[in-house]
């Protein structure tokens, strides 16, 4: 089986900054796209940024130049640094990650169980 598990959310002044990690665990061969949602009370999920196995990254445009995907594959991790928090930034994260188990299985998508970022103004 595959895990995701997902740290760092919290309650954050607006200004603030977080990071937010995601491990993979288990039966893992080769992981490709990583990336991170989120969702809002009421609305639906959406990308917030992603991250391909060769370093590409891609952000949604409202957190452009404020938060960073990296990702270090030695760990199976993923992470998602944020600055310059806004209140609009409240949410739950989830990560994401394209897994393949066995060296001739298929990719499969896996889902953390989601961390709550909560910025105050």
């Amino acid at each position: 089986q595959v895990q995701l598990v997902e740290s760092g959310g919290g309650l954050v002044q607006a200004g603030g900054s977080l990071r937010l990690s995601c491990a993979a665990s288990g039966s893992i061969n080769r992981i490709n796209a990583m990336g991170w949602y989120r969702q809002a009370p009421g609305k639906q999920r959406e990308l917030v940024a992603h991250i391909t196995s060769s370093g590409n990254t891609g952000y949604l445009d409202s957190v452009k130049g404020r938060f960073t995907i990296s990702r270090d594959d030695a760990k199976n991790t993923v992470y998602l640094q944020m600055n310059s928090l806004k209140p609009e930034d409240t949410a739950v994260y989830y990560c994401n990650a394209d897994i393949r188990r066995t060296y001739y299985g298929r990719f499969q998508d896996y889902w953390g169980q989601g961390t709550q970022v909560t910025v105050s103004s």
